[in-house]
């Protein structure tokens, strides 16, 4: 009988297995209803995310507070929910129709709702990724309240140190903070922190607001003061789940209600017979792309047209962005904000209504019908298998009536991670891995690396992986996704959620073209691999225009036939 050796897991492994006790733990937290984060019911959680020591959270498995990883976590959640004991998740339950305040979080369209003191409602309408997001995030910062009392708890019986006693005096006041004052209470939250006064003067005022300049030392103290209570009274923080959320989740409410506007839209504007391409992008790259360098070229001569495109990103463009959009709507632009709860807003532009001389497209060769353009925003995670599963559905004209979508091609364009190259650089895929199950959706993309070189953009090519939140990127599992026979160039987390919902439409259920036309491509937003490039260390500021619009533009010229 041959021996049995230990064997050791790598790092990589291990992270694999924290990353499904991760997807596990939470659908059957989901599914119980209610949990203790930092109780019993929540040490699996925590468990496994301190396990896969995701890079975004830095060092949440050190004794010292993560600064970047909190500042990343506290824009993506709505402000006040660090004072709040319940922290309630609800499917859209018409507190929109109520006195309440929908409080938007600044990086995560989300509605959430201050219901008293204690409690915090926050509303998920993006399907399960949007719940993953969510509980990751608030384990983090939980995680992290609890270095704060470790450092401020001197024994069982609630005596605090002489630093939290000055911050708790700093925040109380309740006032804007002198300069002296200010940094009086830095030095004392630097000693709570573990860390440096300049470490935490660097980051202090990207927490403020307007209201709030001092709310760094706010989110310290609240978050250090409701782990105390949790400690010493016994006052545990608690996540519940709504009935109504449990009940709906899961049967594409808000994707069907959002699908549906657009197919009525389509057909009280004769449109429904028309050969149809769906592009998920943002809400400017193709409307500029057609319109912005006719419109603007008198204003801004002898720039280039991405000069223009850089021009009209920029924060205070909006009477630029305002007269291309004008026009744009007289030539066959239909415009549809979000009124589902999904968040994703739509275009549609009827091709027929547009004078090519007059656009950046004059060589279009339209063959037959004009092409019918879906402008979708981008999805989140799992929710964009339930838009496109049901904006591929026939149109339901009567009871006995179905007409069915002339969908040509399906072009997805967005921002990704990527793991050979820098922030800016172009992917193009060729098939998508889930990460939680490897399951893979190989295809043939119409978009190849060689139609994208030569622009000054580096391009990579190779399959990418789905991760189940950008927030558990993990540099070992990465680096054997990459450095395997997996070849993985990048990672985001809506592809293969897309390409399933296309395979099952065009393969299977036949309900659009089996020869549908696909195309992905993705430019970096971050590098999970490389230290100060990761998604905490902020955005991509016009870095991202350039490729953006070389991606949109080679997207259209296929949809024009311009070779």
């Amino acid at each position: 009988m041959k021996e049995i050796k230990n064997i050791v897991r790598s790092r990589a492994q291990e992270s694999s297995s924290a990353v499904e006790k991760l997807y596990i733990t939470m659908r059957h937290l989901f599914n119980r209803g209610f949990y203790k984060p930092m109780g019993v019911s929540g040490e699996t959680l925590r468990e496994a995310l301190l396990s896969l020591r995701p890079e975004i959270y830095g060092s949440i498995a050190e004794e010292k507070v993560e600064l970047n990883g909190l500042l990343y976590v506290i824009e993506r959640l709505p402000i006040g929910i660090e004072e709040c004991r319940f922290i309630n998740l609800t499917s859209d339950e018409g507190y929109s129709k109520s006195h309440f305040k929908a409080i938007v979080p600044p990086k995560r369209r989300r509605n959430c709702y201050r219901i008293d003191d204690e409690q915090m409602n926050v509303e998920i309408t993006r399907g399960r990724s949007d719940i993953y997001d969510i509980l990751t995030h608030l384990t983090f910062i939980f995680i992290e309240s609890h270095k704060i009392k470790d450092r401020v708890l001197i024994d069982d019986t609630g005596e605090v140190t002489r630093d939290w006693k000055k911050l708790e005096q700093a925040v109380v006041q309740g006032k804007k903070l002198s300069q002296v004052d200010k940094e009086k209470a830095i030095s004392h939250t630097a000693n709570i922190l573990g860390r440096t006064f300049a470490e935490v003067l660097d980051i202090y005022d990207a927490f403020g607001t307007a209201d709030k300049p001092d709310r760094f030392l706010h989110v310290i103290y609240w978050l250090g003061k409701l782990a105390l209570e949790e400690v010493v009274e016994n006052n545990k923080r608690t996540i519940t789940f709504s009935p109504i959320l449990r009940e709906r989740l899961g049967h594409h409410i808000h994707g069907e209600i959002w699908a549906n506007r657009i197919k009525d839209v389509l057909m009280e504007n004769g449109l429904l017979d028309r050969p149809i391409h769906i592009i998920s992008a943002n809400m400017h790259s193709v409307m500029n792309s057609i319109f912005a360098v006719d419109v603007l070229k008198t204003k801004l001569k002898d720039q280039t047209d991405f000069a223009i495109y850089e021009e009209l990103s920029k924060s205070g463009a909006d009477k630029l962005r305002d007269k291309v959009s004008e026009v744009a709507l007289k030539h066959g632009m239909i415009s549809l904000p979000d009124t589902s709860g999904t968040n994703i807003d739509v275009q549609i532009f009827d091709t027929a209504k547009i004078d090519w001389k007059k656009t950046s497209f004059s060589k279009a060769k339209i063959l037959g019908l004009a092409p019918v353009i879906i402008v979708m925003d981008y999805a989140f995670g799992e929710q964009a298998y339930e838009t496109i599963d049901e904006l591929l559905k026939p149109y339901q004209e009567t009871k006995i009536k179905k007409a069915f979508l002339n969908v040509e091609s399906v072009s997805i364009m967005g921002k990704a991670g990527i793991l050979q190259g820098d922030k800016g650089d172009i992917m193009i895929p060729s098939a998508h891995i889930n990460e939680g199950t490897g399951d893979n959706y190989p295809f043939d993309n119409e978009l190849t690396a060689a139609m994208l070189s030569g622009n000054g953009i580096p391009v990579f090519a190779g399959p990418m992986v789905t991760v189940l939140g950008t927030s558990l990127q993990n540099k070992d599992l990465l680096k054997f996704f990459r450095d395997s026979t997996w070849g993985v160039i990048g990672l985001e987390m809506e592809g293969a959620y897309y390409q399933k919902a296309i395979q099952s439409a065009s393969k299977i259920r036949k309900s659009i073209n089996p020869d549908v036309k696909v195309r992905y491509a993705y430019y970096a937003s971050d590098n999970p691999l490389e230290t100060g490039s990761t998604l905490a260390s902020g955005g991509l500021g016009t870095t991202g225009v350039k490729p953006t619009y070389l991606i949109t533009i080679k997207i259209l010229e296929q949809i024009f036939n311009i070779n």
